[in-house]
């Protein structure tokens, strides 16, 4: 058995493979955010291992011989987070999470150096590890000065799990302190921000061995034998060997908290003035790019909090038939973007109110802006060299059918359903941890699934839609100078 970890916002889902990448069983336990101001987005990684020990106790209730006989754990996690450790591994801090926004101005000083977009390929954003390190050197002097490892969200739990500061290739390239394309931490990049690469924990790739779980946990859980931790990913990475995205042009669309557009890449193709990132994949000499929009599903959330209806109620009113765009726009900049504006400072609007402007209107044009801000991700994608001709749909969002209509049509590609079955972060996670304790050989393990449906751009809607598309970017200018 293979146990796959996948370290979320919302929570951590933890997933029993068998060797024959059967799913066996999957359970969660529940994590809050703090925003202890605007901007802000905080959690307490003790609240990240109580979250697996509640997941991990949920599968050993209901599946306790399967998990005793668990061999290999992959990890996947939020990316970009600082987790702060003393020279004792204790947390110095509440960790700074991706989608925080703090560090903008820190991020915009270490974005004009030259060397860091052409090291990383990459922008530095806010969201990334480097300028929130350099927003702690800045704001709180005591702490910085006792950092003695800086660890993303899932190496954390890997440090619970096997007392090993270790890291891997897909989640380091979200620091801005790696060298993408030689797969290395950059001494020049750390040094930057008054940091050292004994600060950073070691590096491997995500099918590598990284560790072993500790006898304690193994006993805890049931566990006897050794048990391999392998490098994992980070959650995009791993959602795209769970879908099998490893192999050049295939793409697929996350809508979960936030959205993402991902396309594998047997190459590194970095173009940063796009807004995309490209980083290492979690399999060895792979990369991908991804566009990124901070507020998918966390928009609709949002506003159902605000309508007083669940988001499932809300997108059951639209119906099945994707209605044209109705004049009104929802731009989702509800804490900023990345690509393709990279602004801290934005924030979100409805345009085209009316006395009509309904409940089902305004959930409409919420929807509409996410899928226009995904086209915004494609447009990006296509600049930087990368086409696609379909793409699979995964995530929370992709639940709503109206949802993945308006997506396949702002996008005018066809958007594929994978057939029923969890292929997401936690899946591609067991698979890393199956690799890493087996050696099999990482292409073949990480297949894609058998494709249930193909849902198709609405022609009759293709134009309309393109015409709202494009009113909607001129928005972002206009209203750039009034609220950032």
């Amino acid at each position: 058995m293979y146990l796959g970890l996948d370290l979320g916002t919302s929570g951590v889902k933890a997933m029993l493979i068998d060797g024959g990448q059967r799913i066996v069983g999957s359970a969660s336990g529940a994590l809050d955010v703090s925003r202890p101001h605007p901007g802000w987005s905080e959690q307490d990684p003790a609240d990240w291992v109580r979250a697996t020990e509640e997941a991990i106790a949920g599968l050993k209730a209901a599946h306790p011989a399967e998990l005793s006989a668990v061999r290999g754990i992959g990890l996947s996690g939020q990316m970009h987070g600082a987790t702060l450790l003393d020279a004792d591994d204790r947390v110095l801090r509440p960790c700074i999470l991706w989608n925080d926004t703090r560090s903008f101005r820190e991020a915009a000083a270490l974005d004009a150096d030259p060397q860091f977009r052409a090291i990383t390929g990459n922008i530095v954003f806010p969201g990334f590890t480097a300028p929130k390190l350099a927003w702690v050197r800045a704001n709180e002097p005591d702490i910085f000065a006792k950092v003695r490892w800086v660890l993303l969200p899932k190496d954390y739990l890997r440090l619970w799990l096997t007392g090993e500061h270790m890291s891997e290739m897909s989640d380091s390239a979200g620091t801005a302190w790696l060298d993408t394309g030689k797969r290395q931490w950059s001494e020049s990049l750390l040094a930057a921000t008054d940091m050292d690469e004994k600060q950073m924990p070691s590096l491997v790739e995500g099918t590598d061995a990284a560790g072993k779980l500790r006898s304690e946990l193994a006993a805890r859980w049931g566990i006897s034998g050794d048990v391999v931790v392998a490098g994992g990913a980070g959650d995009n990475a791993a959602s795209a060997c769970g879908m099998g995205t490893v192999g050049e042009g295939n793409a697929f669309v996350s809508l979960g908290t936030s959205g993402v557009l991902f396309a594998a890449n047997a190459s590194y193709l970095p173009n940063p003035e796009s807004a995309v990132h490209a980083f290492c994949h979690a399999l060895p000499n792979t990369w991908h790019q991804m566009g990124v929009i901070l507020s998918a599903t966390d928009a609709l959330n949002w506003y159902s909090g605000i309508a007083g209806r669940s988001a499932a109620d809300l997108s059951a009113e639209l119906g099945d038939h994707l209605k044209a765009p109705s004049g009104v726009t929802f731009l989702p900049y509800l804490s900023g973007e990345r690509t393709p504006h990279n602004d801290a400072a934005i924030r979100g609007a409805f345009v085209g109110l009316g006395h009509e402007s309904g409940r089902v209107v305004l959930t409409q044009a919420v929807m509409e802006g996410v899928s226009f801000a995904i086209r915004d991700s494609l447009e990006a994608l296509r600049a930087a060299g990368t086409t696609l001709s379909r793409v699979t749909a995964i995530g929370g969002g992709s639940r709503s059918r109206y949802w993945l209509k308006s997506i396949a049509t702002a996008l005018n590609l066809p958007v594929d359903l994978p057939a029923d079955g969890d292929f997401g972060a936690a899946f591609g996670a067991a698979r890393l941890g199956l690799i890493a304790a087996t050696g099999a050989d990482p292409v073949i393990t990480c297949y894609a699934p058998q494709t249930a449906e193909t849902i198709a751009p609405e022609a009759s809607l293709v134009s309309a839609y393109e015409a709202s598309y494009q009113r909607y970017r001129r928005l972002y200018p206009a209203i750039k100078g009034a609220v950032s």
